[in-house]
Formats: C-alpha cells, sequence, structure tokens
C-alpha cells in the first residue's frame, strides 16, 4: 500500500515539474496545477500518517524512512531544476569518451543550423567518419588541401571510374610533387551535414595513404572551429 501510495505521489509531482519549467507563487498557478499540488500534499500526508503508524513502536526506524525519502524527492527536483547544466555536463562526458574520428552531434541555438563535434587523434590530426557518393569512409581534416582528395581505392568504392581518370594537377606534399585527376564528387556528408556536388582531386595509386578533408568542402559550411580536441563543424 505504502509503495502504491508513494509511486502515485511521485509520479503527481513529476507532473507538476513537467507543466512548470520553474517554482512560482500558488497565485500563479493554474486550477488543475493547484488540484495536482494538492492531490501530492496529501498523499504525502497520508502516507507520513500509514509509516508512523506501521513503526510507531520503531519511532528512530520511521524517521530514517521518513528523511530517506525526503532525500530522494530533493535530488530529484535538483535534478529536474538543473537539467540544462546536468545537459551540458553530460554531453562534454560523452565527448570525451567519444572515440576519436566519431561523429558527435552538438545541440545548436539557430533555428535550422546544424553541427557535429569530433575529437583529435592520438597523432594530433582530425579525421572524421563520413561518406562519399553514400559510401562510408574516414576523411583527414586538412585546411592545407584546397579540395576534397581521394586515395584511388575509396574513389572507386564511392563510383568513379578511375581508369579513365586524366592525372593532370600537380599536388605539393612533403614527399614532393605528385600528380592528381580531378574530379566532381555528388555528395559529401559528415554527418547531418551533406555538401553536393564538391570538387575533388583522385591521387595518383602509391601517393596518399588517407582521404583528405579539404576546402572545397570546409569553406562552404557555416563555421569550422579548433577548440583544444575538438573540432566543431557547422552548416
Amino acid at each position: 500500500m505504502r509503495t502504491w501510495l508513494l509511486m502515485a505521489f511521485l509520479i503527481l509531482a513529476g507532473l507538476l515539474l513537467l507543466f512548470r519549467g520553474d517554482i512560482e507563487l500558488l497565485s500563479d498557478m493554474s486550477m488543475m496545477e493547484i488540484v495536482i499540488f494538492a492531490a501530492a500534499l496529501l498523499l504525502v500526508a497520508v502516507y507520513l500518517l500509514v509509516l508512523l503508524s506501521a513503526e510507531r513502536s520503531r519511532p528512530l526506524q520511521a524517521m530514517r524512512y521518513l528523511l530517506i525519502w525526503v532525500g530522494i524527492g530533493l535530488a530529484l527536483v535538483a535534478g529536474y531544476s538543473y537539467r540544462e547544466e546536468l545537459s551540458a555536463v553530460a554531453t562534454r562526458v560523452a565527448g570525451e569518451l567519444t572515440p576519436p574520428g566519431q561523429i558527435m552531434t552538438v545541440d545548436t541555438e539557430d533555428e535550422g543550423e546544424r553541427a557535429v563535434r569530433v575529437r583529435r587523434r592520438l597523432d594530433g590530426h582530425f579525421a572524421v567518419r563520413g561518406s562519399v557518393n553514400g559510401e562510408a569512409m574516414t576523411l583527414l581534416v586538412d585546411t592545407g588541401a584546397s579540395t576534397v582528395v581521394l586515395t584511388p581505392s575509396d574513389a572507386e568504392r564511392a563510383g568513379l571510374d578511375t581508369d579513365d581518370l586524366a592525372y593532370s594537377v600537380a599536388v605539393h606534399t612533403a614527399n614532393g610533387t605528385t600528380y592528381a585527376a580531378p574530379v566532381r564528387l555528388r555528395s559529401v556528408a559528415i554527418g547531418p551535414l551533406v555538401i553536393n556536388n564538391v570538387d575533388a582531386l583522385v591521387a595518383q595509386p602509391g601517393s596518399l595513404k588517407e582521404n583528405l578533408l579539404g576546402m572545397s568542402f570546409l569553406r562552404r559550411l557555416k563555421s569550422y572551429e579548433f577548440s583544444k580536441d575538438f573540432l566543431t563543424l557547422r552548416g
């Protein structure tokens, strides 16, 4: 009996907190909220009477039970009151636990804006898991690259015919000059951020170990921001 009364109280209290984002005076409440609040108080009173009656021979134990439930109730109210702060902490913890390269969606204040965040790899670089022409692949973020650059194998997976490519564009790298073939990608997507008709290059076989996410994608975003161990992309 006591369990059901307690559950009913918690449900009603939860409904009240759901209807009201903050604590206001009784005069500011609607009639429905006053009824819910009064019913919750009545259930608390009934619960206390039942508890004290059942534990009248053990007042200290009854008081301990009462304090436990009061503590639980206060914890629930405090958790709801600081839900925004706790949500921010949970998001930060999730970001720290997210594996490097794994995309995490970020809530934004601007309506219609979408944002994702990725954590730095152990080697100090940012690599994102996205898709090119609908095919999943990893791309290394490189603001020094003027375009997206794909390895020949990933270009084939993206549906490009690498046999007919003309490697006519000189590309200067740390290992010297190599050549790449210009192509147009149907789409490049990083989580919910999708850019269509993206200029790109396909590197010569053996000249590139990782795909590069260059400026032909990045400059078409709303913004991109490096902050310590995280990169945030907004579109």
